[in-house]
């Protein structure tokens, strides 16, 4: 099986429709602490939502589009990171994330979207990888900044939730930046 090592006890895999109910249970940990942060269609309230997530990504990464990925810590799964948007034939990538409480404050996110952004913008040759958050997601946003991302902008009252409206962040790289970083 696919298991990349993010450090001794945290682990970067692949999540398929298989994880469904595990899949859910991490969503009953992490719903309500992510809820603000993500979109609506990702946050799944039950075993079949969760496998409906999953599937989805799967036809996604099927069609060389999206991409999900799971991350383990010590055997439980406490978050992930994604290709939100994938398009090679326009050499870009979205990358998004979230964690539950208890994935918080290990660098995981940041270590697991290095592997993703190496695998887009150096084996698949992808020309730039972007990052959108909410404005006041200042953990997403330390992230996007971490992996040497450029702040290029904020669309206004972008992003609907709980009846209000908040700005969105757009960070991105691209491919020339992240290969002078990595070197």
């Amino acid at each position: 099986m696919f298991s990349l090592p993010l450090r001794d006890d945290a682990v970067l895999r692949p999540l398929e429709s298989w994880h469904a109910e595990e899949f859910a249970a991490h969503m009953d940990r992490a719903r309500e602490h992510i809820r603000p942060w993500v979109g609506p269609g990702f946050v799944t309230a039950d075993v079949e939502g969760a496998q409906g997530t999953l599937v989805r990504y799967g036809r996604r990464q099927a069609e060389d589009g999206g991409r999900l990925f799971g991350i383990w810590r010590d055997g439980t799964l406490v978050g992930g990171v994604m290709f939100t948007g994938f398009d090679a034939a326009w050499g870009t990538c979205e990358l998004g994330c979230w964690l539950e409480p208890a994935g918080e404050g290990h660098g995981l996110v940041t270590e697991a979207c290095t592997v993703l952004l190496d695998w887009a913008l150096v084996e698949r040759g992808l020309h730039r990888a972007e990052w959108h958050c909410r404005a006041d997601n200042d953990r997403s946003g330390a992230v996007a900044e971490r992996l040497g991302m450029t702040l290029e902008g904020v669309r206004r009252e972008a992003w609907p939730y709980d009846g209000a409206r908040h700005d969105k962040q757009i960070w991105g790289i691209l491919a020339a930046e992240w290969h002078a970083r990595r070197a």
